[in-house]
C-alpha cells in the first residue's frame, strides 16, 4: 500500500471512494434517499476544484491491485472558532479496506504534512452515530463541541487534540 499526495488525475477516483464509504459507513445513519442520490460526476468536479487549491492536503492510499482505496484531506482550521490549528476535513476507506491500520497511515502522514507547515494542534467533525468515530478515539481526544447537521438530518460532534505529534512514531 502507497501513500502519496493526490493530483488532479484521482480526481475520479477520490469522487467513488467517497461515494462507495458514505453508502456503506452512513447506511442506517444517513437518510436513504441521500446515499442513493450521491454522485460521483457530481463529487469528482467538487474534488477537482479542491485539488486545485493550495490550503488543503490531499493524500490518497492506493493499492497495486485496486488503485485508490482511501483519502485524507485536512489543512487549516475552518471557522476560526476553535482553539486548533488543523482541521481533517474527511478521511473514507472503502469499507474492504478498513480495520487494517490504514487509516492510521494517513492520519500520521497528515499529521507529519501539517507539522511540517507550521500546525501544532488538530481536530476534525465526526457524524455522533457513526461507529468508525471510535477510530478516533483511540488517540484520546478531547470533546470539543457538537452541533446539528441539519441538511443531513444527524449529529456531528468534533474531537480535538492539542499537540498533533500524538499522531507521530515515537
Amino acid at each position: 500500500m502507497h501513500i502519496r499526495q493526490a493530483t488532479i488525475n484521482d480526481a475520479k477516483d477520490i469522487a467513488q471512494v467517497s461515494v462507495e464509504s458514505w453508502q456503506s459507513t452512513y447506511k442506517g445513519i444517513i437518510a436513504q434517499d441521500i446515499l442513493k442520490n450521491l454522485s460521483i460526476k457530481n463529487r469528482e468536479q467538487k474534488w477537482r476544484e479542491r485539488l486545485q487549491t493550495t490550503n488543503q492536503i490531499l493524500l490518497v492510499a492506493e493499492s497495486e491491485k485496486d488503485g485508490i482505496v482511501g483519502f485524507i484531506n485536512g489543512g487549516i482550521e475552518r471557522t476560526n472558532q476553535y482553539d486548533y490549528d488543523a482541521e481533517i476535513y474527511s478521511l473514507y476507506l472503502l469499507k474492504e479496506y478498513q480495520r487494517q491500520k490504514l487509516g492510521h497511515r494517513l492520519v500520521k502522514a497528515l499529521a507529519a504534512y501539517l507539522i511540517e507547515a507550521g500546525n501544532n494542534s488538530l481536530m476534525v467533525w465526526v457524524l455522533k452515530d457513526n461507529p468508525s468515530r471510535r477510530f478516533y478515539e483511540t488517540y484520546r481526544p478531547e470533546f470539543v463541541d457538537e452541533k446539528l447537521l441539519e441538511e443531513l438530518g444527524v449529529k456531528e460532534i468534533a474531537y480535538g487534540w492539542k499537540d498533533l505529534k500524538i499522531f507521530l512514531p515515537a
